[in-house]
């Protein structure tokens, strides 16, 4: 199979439209000839009007799902598929060999690793197992003992996109948002420059770079603001974690906490392309080579941290207009 043959479906595609041009252009730079295809439950997805074919697919929880991506794959020639939103990846794990039979390659971690990071105690456990530096969890019997200090973060064990996380300073916030809140985990809150971290992996485990971004500003859970920086000590801390996660696989994102005295704290394992990763293409760390070079299989021998520091993303709305689109009354 030839690079310039290599057709990909962006699962779950929504809003993810810099990422996806990004890849494009690195088709048109190499005159590769392969087609961009995205799957979404809404058929206004902004993505649609900037791939080369959408398919609208029914909910990632609905039984009919997977099929429906299986027939997309086979009626696109499918060689590699990108899952783009948390709640598909440990299907699509523990489906992998299906689609391998088809020829398909699925950018996604181990169940085990993917298990790990939906659920943000699972997450804590890890971490804490593997004596990585993280915000410590409470339990029911820590909470109801007073054994705590204010303020608290809440937030549900299962979230995304910041959804539900809340800062809690008083003890009438916290029985609030504890019941409020569904799922609610409450944690150590951490304060220090908040950083995510884009981390390029083959199968083996092997790092083909790590760019640390610090996060300006955020809007729904997202960064809109936010600069590369060469961090010696946050790279090396990432090293070590990556060293210690299960069958990394691809673009892994972390993110973590730099605190005044420089202790690097993790908060965080999102196993997918992180909704930042546009900065760090665009600094120069070719996400979309090394992620086409995995349908292959190629092994990354050499790390390569040559991209731009200091390299600032300023992130603002664009809109499609369309007459297309039909809307029942």
């Amino acid at each position: 199979m030839k690079k310039c043959d290599a057709n990909i479906l962006f699962t779950s595609s929504g809003r993810r439209v810099s990422l996806i041009n990004m890849f494009r252009d690195y088709f048109i730079d190499k005159s590769m000839t392969g087609k961009i295809i995205t799957a979404d439950n809404k058929n206004n997805a902004p993505t649609t009007f900037f791939s080369d074919r959408h398919y609208i697919v029914s909910r990632v929880t609905d039984s009919k799902y997977l099929n429906e991506l299986i027939n997309i794959c086979k009626k696109e020639n499918i060689k590699l598929l990108i899952p783009l939103i948390d709640t598909e990846l440990t299907i699509l794990s523990k489906n992998r060999k299906i689609f391998e039979e088809l020829g398909v390659k699925v950018l996604v971690s181990s169940n085990q690793l993917n298990e790990i990071a939906y659920d943000k105690i699972e997450t804590y456990k890890f971490f804490s197992e593997n004596n990585i530096i993280t915000p410590k969890v409470y339990s029911d019997e820590e909470l109801n003992n007073n054994d705590f200090r204010f303020p608290l973060l809440i937030k549900p064990r299962n979230g995304s996109s910041s959804i539900g996380v809340t800062k809690v300073n008083n003890l009438n916030e916290l029985l609030f948002f504890k019941n409020y809140i569904q799922n609610a985990m409450v944690q150590e809150f951490v304060k220090g420059e908040e950083y995510t971290i884009d981390v390029m992996v083959d199968i083996q485990g092997n790092i083909k770079t790590i760019v640390p971004r610090l996060r300006i500003e955020t809007r729904a859970g997202e960064v809109s603001k936010g600069v590369t920086r060469k961090d010696s000590s946050i790279i090396n801390a990432v090293e070590d974690v990556m060293k210690k996660l299960p069958g990394a696989v691809g673009c892994i994102t972390l993110q973590c906490f730099k605190k005044e005295d420089g202790e690097i704290t993790f908060i965080e394992i999102n196993p997918r392309f992180g909704g930042g990763v546009p900065l760090a293409i665009k600094a120069g760390a070719n996400f979309p080579k090394w992620t086409i070079d995995l349908i292959d299989e190629t092994v990354f021998n050499k790390t390569d941290l040559s991209w731009q520091e200091g390299l600032t993303m300023l992130r603002y709305d664009e809109a499609v207009f369309t007459e297309k689109l039909e809307y029942a009354n």
